[in-house]
């Protein structure tokens, strides 16, 4: 079962690859149909290939970790 704790585990490992370009993710809550809601923050917030970002490295990585969850999507 996915808990925030093991979505912050997920999180912390692609944390070092946002920062070098002065961004960063920030878990937002899991919801009831296992969707996983993240904030991108700083340069992340505004970067043109945010949405890759965050298809390519940050939904991958919680997916790999998490079968259960369905996708990754990113709130404001």
């Amino acid at each position: 079962m996915v808990t925030p704790e093991g979505i912050e585990e997920s999180l912390q490992r692609i944390r070092p690859f946002l920062h070098v370009d002065g961004g960063d993710v920030a878990f937002v809550r899991i919801t009831e149909d296992r969707i996983v809601e993240v904030r991108l923050v700083g340069s992340c917030e505004c970067c043109p290939m945010s949405t890759m970002t965050l298809r390519a490295g940050i939904e991958r990585a919680i997916l790999a970790d998490h079968a259960d969850v369905r996708r990754v999507e990113q709130v404001r």
